[in-house]
Parts: structure tokens; sequence; C-alpha cells
């Protein structure tokens, strides 16, 4: 098949039949016609779409090692730099199209899969069929462009004590039973976005493994379809309220469903398991297998995209109401500015520093990529959407829908609420896209899912510290300290 186009993607969509609960209601429908995933599943079909486009293909898309069909630039191993290039400019196709509020395109995923299948020596520590196994799962991925939704973390029960001892250690998602054709797992896990709309579920490992043999049962790998039976998903409450896009721009394009996962003794055939016992290697899983440094790089990708939009809706905003020529005003732009310009600088630096694993896989340096994932949470996100706020006052409440254009109050809605350089309308369209990327519940989604994205930001900045080589740099402060030359 190869890269498929968004016609190809609803199809497949609605010819699956996943469990999902979402409202108070077991969904029956198809899923692609469902009101709290329609809208997001023909974003994710237009996706698909500019994988066909001219202006994009060759961009997106690459021939197949295997069948010489076109197929997604996410599943190409990188050997060089120049191959880590085109990948990045084939995510920003995408997170440009999204300005950076899908989180969970396909790509994501797919480059998770890219680096573990090659990754030969880190499953050679338990069994090479887990690495034969992985890699057959990747080139079905990839001939088949197949859409993969993740969860990697327990239920948020009781986080002071390990998932063995949770609810008698019934709770988080483990294996209950070990076939000779597979594996039976039962328990719940969090948290899978864009669930209701993927084909398949990764479920990798949980990398806070103690090692102790009560922790073998949830020291696993393995990828499910979406629709296997015994698997549930129970979705939070849809943000996309089936508004237009003129009041909800973002929502009503960009929600992505996330979901619980629970497993009601789901089997798992032994060709979808990548790995089952050993803690140690669930621990090094991303590390080890330069999964988290392909995966980060597409996230930096994004996220600069994302940046880029706040500086584009910061500077609409202020010169639509005259205030672009405050110094406070242009010192928030200038932030802004020196966040898209270190972020493009992050990921050149990270692509030239790149260097060939064991296996041959050209991967990006990991300690520029591990300074931006940990900068970007806490640091630039939470400021994107304050000095929208900032800038745009209290144009956020002063703000009338799109059914008030066609009321008869419209004459004073078009006075007194037009602005420097937009008639009312038009002003009223922007500050609605401004809301919904800074006070709507999609913006508050948003803020939360970013800030968490790859952990805790606490633990995230810890594991930074006692990894980064600093010895050195100690060093040369001993050795000012010790010279006798003043």
């Amino acid at each position: 098949m190869g890269a498929r186009t968004g016609q190809q993607y609803l199809d497949k969509l609605n010819a699956m039949t996943p469990e999902l609960y979402v409202d108070g209601e077991k969904v029956t429908a198809k899923v692609a016609e469902h009101p709290a995933f329609r809208n997001n599943a023909l974003t994710y079909a237009k996706l698909f779409d500019l994988q066909h486009d001219p202006a994009h293909r060759d961009v997106l898309t690459y021939e197949s090692p295997s069948t010489g069909e076109r197929v997604g630039m996410s599943f190409l191993v990188p050997r060089n730099e120049e191959d880590l290039k085109r990948r990045r400019a084939a995510f920003s196709v995408w997170a440009e199209y999204s300005n950076g509020f899908l989180g969970r395109t396909g790509d994501y995923m797919n480059s998770s899969l890219t680096a573990l299948s090659a990754a030969k020596k880190f499953f050679s520590q338990a069994d090479p069929v887990y690495g034969e196994r992985i890699e057959k799962y990747y080139e079905m991925a990839r001939e088949n462009d197949l859409l993969a939704t993740h969860t990697l973390i327990p239920p948020q029960v009781n986080r002071s004590v390990s998932g063995s001892q949770q609810g008698g250690g019934n709770l988080s998602a483990k294996v209950v039973e070990e076939r000779e054709d597979g594996i039976v797992v039962r328990g719940a896990r969090m948290l899978a976005t864009i669930a209701p709309i993927a084909d398949e579920l990764l479920v990798f490992p949980s990398t806070v493994l103690r090692g102790t043999p009560e922790d073998a049962p949830y020291s696993y790998a393995f990828a499910v379809p979406n629709d296997a039976p015994g698997l549930k998903y129970f979705c939070r409450a849809g943000l996309d309220h089936g508004r237009s896009t003129f009041d909800e721009p973002l929502a009503s394009r960009f929600e992505e469903m996330d979901a619980v996962v629970v497993f009601d003794d789901v089997f798992v055939p032994n060709e979808r398991v990548f790995l089952l016992g050993h803690p140690e290697l669930c621990n090094a899983w991303y590390s080890e297998t330069g999964a988290g440094a392909l995966m980060t790089h597409q996230v930096v990708t994004r996220t600069l995209a994302k940046t880029e939009f706040y500086l584009g809706l910061a500077s609409e905003i202020a010169a639509a109401i005259g205030i672009g020529g405050f110094q406070h005003i242009q010192q928030d732009l200038s932030e802004l500015i020196s966040y898209v310009e270190i972020e493009k600088a992050v990921l050149r630096a990270a692509e030239a520093d790149g260097k060939l694993s064991e296996d041959g896989v050209f991967l990006p340096k990991w300690e520029v990529l591990n300074a931006a994932r940990n900068w970007y949470p806490t640091k630039v996100s939470p400021r994107l959407t304050e000095i929208i706020r900032k800038f745009s006052a209290s144009g956020l409440m002063a703000l009338p829908g799109e059914a008030d254009f066609e009321a008869e109050g419209r004459p004073a809605i078009d006075t007194y609420l037009q602005s420097a350089t937009l008639p009312a309308k038009d002003r009223a369209r922007l500050f609605k896209l401004a809301f919904d990327a800074s006070v709507s519940s999609f913006a508050g989604r948003e803020s939360l899912y970013e800030y968490f994205f790859f952990g805790d930001p606490v633990r995230m900045a810890g594991a930074q510290v006692n990894a980064y080589p600093r010895e050195a740099l100690q060093e040369r402060v001993r050795e000012l300290l010790a010279r006798e030359d003043g």
C-alpha cells in the first residue's frame, strides 16, 4: 500500500470496532462519524493527503527499500546528518499545518519504531528474537502507513507505591498468563492520546521499574490492534463543542482525545511481543535504543512550529489594537523571537553533532535535545499563553460570537468592537483564536499536555543533572583555584 490517502485512513478507521466510552455512552457509530472524534479524524486525514500533494510528496515520503512504493519519511532510518534533515523537513510540514497543536501525529511514534527496528544490540541482551519481531512490525507499519498511539504509565491511584503494590497488584496492566503462543494482559494504563482514531496501540515500558521480582509482570513491550478483543478505552469529556471554526478555531480542528486504557484479558500473540521480563532493559528502553532521541527530534520540530505560531499571533494582536510600539510589548515579542531562534539552533546543533550508534543509526545529539525538552515545558510553554493573555486582556472577554454578526445588534458591535486595523468581525475572529490559544478548555488541556509531555519536569531535571558530564567543568574550576600566578 505505502503512504495512505486521507480517505483510505478514514475507511479503515470506520471499518474498525474499538470499544470506546465517552460522555456516559458506549460508542456504536462509526468512529470517524462520531461528533467526539469526527473533526480530529478529518484533520488527520488531511495530513495523510499531504503525502500525495505534489508540493509536499518528496518531502513527506521516500521510496520503500522493500517495495519501492512511497512511504512516510518518518520511517526513514537515519544513516547520516542529511537523513536527519530530511526527517525534520517532513516533521515541519505536518507541524506547521497544525501549528504544533497536534501532539500525537503519526511521525511521533513512527520515530520510536524506526529507532527500535535497528536496535539489534539492545534486544540481543534479552533475546535477538525480540529485535526481529519489532523490525517486522516496523516494516508492517511502514508499508501500511499505520497510525499508532501509545500508553506507558499506570493509573493515578497511589503514586507513593509501585504498580505491584496498588490494589493488590491488580490495577496497573500486567501479564497474567504466558502461553506458548503469546501473553494475556489485564489491568489499566494511562494515557492514550488519539486512541479512538488510531490503528494500533503501542504498549511500551514504564521506565521506573525497580527490577524486583514483583515488577516482572509489569515489564513488557507489545502492540495490539486498536480493536483487539478485551481492549477498552474510557475517554475524557470532549473539548470540541461542535461550534464553528470561527468560534473554536483550534478545538474544532485539533482536539486530540485522551483515554484510559483497560485490558480485560487481552491476548497478545508472540509476534507482537517485543520484550517480556527484563525490568532493567525496560528502564533503558528509550535511552539505549535511540528511540528517545528520534522522538525528541520530532517533538522539538513540533514545538518550534507552535512557538512560531504564538509569535505570529502575538504580533497580529499587537498590530490590531495598536500596542506594537510600546516597549513592554516589544520586550515580550523579543522574548518570543528568542525562543524561536533558540529552538532552531537546538535542532541544527543536534543534527550537526549527531553520531552513529553501534547499530549504524545516526542519532541527533541527545544532550542538546534533552536540554530543550527540559526547557520548553517549564520555561517556554507557560509564557506563550501568558503573553497572549497579557496582550489581549479584556479583548478575550468582550468577544462576540459568530452568531452575533447575524443578529440585530450587529451595528453596535461593528461600531464599538472594531480595532485599530480591523473591522469588528475580523477582530472577533482574531480574538477568538487568541481565546482558544490561551484561556479556553482546549488551551488548558494543551498547557497541561505540554507541561507533562515527557513526564514530571522535576524528575526529568534530576535525570538530566545525573547524566550530564560535569567533571571536566569542575576540574577547570579546581585548576583555577589552584593557580599560583596571582
